[in-house]
């Protein structure tokens, strides 16, 4: 999978979970975070961490635990309601569907 496809990917699944979880926020703000999360984490995840070089479980755990981390806290700036819990949420969808799309591959 290319980063761009698995950008996309991330984007479909975990942007309409945000903005479920965010439907009491202003709308902007509510749209910014719901596809600013994951753009902001996302290159991080993805060209960052050494995963050609070093374990891929010990990339895979630091990498998810990041982008859970950060993006709760994104979503703590913005008002998100429980955003540690709905970041946890979003990123597990994610990789649930990028991982059952690489089984297919």
């Amino acid at each position: 999978m290319t980063w761009l496809s698995a950008f996309l990917l991330t984007q479909a699944v975990e942007g309409p979970i945000y903005l479920f979880a965010g439907r009491r926020l202003p709308a902007l703000r509510r749209w910014l975070f719901a596809f600013g999360a994951s753009a902001v984490t996302h290159p991080v995840v993805w060209f960052a961490f050494p995963w050609e070089s070093a374990s891929w479980w010990l990339c895979f755990a630091f990498a998810e635990s990041f982008a859970v981390i950060a993006e709760g806290a994104l979503g703590r700036l913005v008002g998100l309601p429980r955003p540690w819990l709905w970041s946890l949420a979003a990123n597990a969808a994610s990789v649930l569907v990028g991982l059952v799309i690489q089984w297919w591959s």
